[in-house]
């Protein structure tokens, strides 16, 4: 075991505050087997922040959005309630809804005709009927787990368990009622607009960018108009990265005193009095992501000060982007393994990274004592499938007959 520690970069690092650390290997922004481990240990299993509740207003709203492959769809339902489901038809897998967003009364199939209630309940599959062990309540749309926080602000979790093994608080307990939000009216904004960048890069370059302004000054000619940059600092808290530009009175007067937060794992939200807005990277490959961008308007504010506020942080993404695809690239051709990362100055990374770490080692140590590959977000089979079990059983050893990964048992249910 101690090889492959070796093999993956996480032999021992000093963690002492007045040395640098190692940042993760290379290969770990680069490899396809990290990358679907990831999407096990972290994206099928932790809470994701995703939107806010002002974005679905009326009954029959919905949106599609995408992390690390997985797709699902959000809606309000008859009953005020927001739901969450996998873009995944029952029947033959297609999905339930091809559009960003709409307003629905029914989800309807576009392959069989199947069709859906916003709460996810089967409401017809033509022929059917006429089945008589077919059961429509065990084939409705595949829940996904969803938590509102007092902010308003949407969280999915992919766990197909009946209750997430992780529970929002153990992440998050407290972070929606920090200090920065106590005098934030969020019923005086409202949705303003969505824009995105796509880059080769894997998300993880983004995280470590975003939670660190080491590299503000070299960069990003417009930070010392919102944040001074003498005094900017981070702080680390259960599931989040706390940044703290200390902006200037004259800064705060005319209302360019941004407050942002990132969430673990790919999710940040900056506030400020003319807007907000939230971040998402989102994987799509281990070399390729989109930054997905969601803008809020103070509807108190004028257009002046709104534009202002929004094209400051467009160039500064933009500016990241850059950053983030040169490097991608470099890490791409195999000759750079990694580098010393600063305690304070680089904080956030390190933070970052020893969490990926922590998350992708201790579930591959699960796998390797189950002796399976564990898919938290996988549909569960009813115990009756048992042909289905022995087909899934039979494909999985075709991977393994010449390599010495061992065979899940017959009896798995994915």
């Amino acid at each position: 075991m101690g090889s492959l520690w070796n093999y993956l970069g996480l032999g021992s690092t000093a963690n002492d505050e007045k040395n640098a650390i190692r940042a993760l290997p290379s290969s770990w922004y680069t490899s396809q087997e990290m990358y679907e481990l990831e999407r096990r240990a972290i994206f099928s299993r932790k809470w994701l922040l995703t939107t806010h509740k002002l974005r679905l207003p009326n009954p029959g709203d919905w949106l599609r959005y995408e992390v690390s492959g997985f797709q699902f769809v959000l809606v309000k339902d008859r009953d005020g309630n927001i739901n969450a489901f996998h873009n995944v038809c029952r029947h033959r897998a297609f999905p339930v809804v091809t559009e960003e967003k709409g307003t629905s009364r029914i989800f309807a199939c576009k392959y069989h005709g199947w069709s859906y209630g916003l709460n996810g309940k089967l409401a017809k599959a033509p022929g059917y009927q006429e089945l008589d062990g077919f059961d429509k309540s065990k084939n409705g749309l595949l829940p996904i787990h969803v938590h509102i926080d007092a902010n308003g602000f949407i969280w999915v979790n992919l766990d197909a368990g009946e209750k997430p093994e992780v529970a929002w608080e153990d992440d998050f307990k407290g972070m929606d009622r920090l200090p920065r939000y106590e005098h934030v009216k969020w019923d005086d904004f409202a949705f303003d607009h969505t824009w995105e960048q796509e880059g080769e890069y894997n998300w993880k370059i983004l995280a470590d960018n975003y939670n660190e302004c080491y590299h503000c000054p070299t960069t990003h000619p417009d930070i010392p108009s919102i944040a001074d940059l003498s005094a900017y600092s981070v702080e680390v808290r259960d599931g989040g990265i706390i940044h703290d530009g200390r902006s200037k009175p004259e800064q705060v007067a005319a209302g360019l005193n941004p407050a942002s937060t990132f969430f673990f794992p790919n999710a940040s939200l900056t506030v400020s009095p003319h807007f907000f807005f939230m971040q998402r990277f989102v994987p799509l490959s281990p070399t390729r992501s989109i930054m997905k961008y969601e803008v809020y308007r103070n509807t108190k504010s004028s257009d002046e000060d709104f534009e202002k506020i929004n094209q400051i942080y467009k160039r500064i993404m933009s500016e990241d982007k850059y950053l983030c695809d040169l490097t991608q690239k470099n890490l791409n051709a195999g000759v750079f393994v990694n580098g010393e990362l600063h305690p304070e100055m680089e904080k956030g990374p390190l933070y970052f990274q020893k969490t990926v770490r922590d998350l992708v080692v201790e579930h591959y140590e699960r796998e390797q004592k189950a002796k399976q590959e564990i898919w938290p977000a996988r549909q569960n089979l009813p115990k009756t499938a048992t042909v289905s079990e022995k087909d899934i059983s039979f494909c999985s050893s075709l991977s393994c007959q010449t390599t010495e990964c061992v065979q899940p048992p017959a009896t798995i249910a994915w």
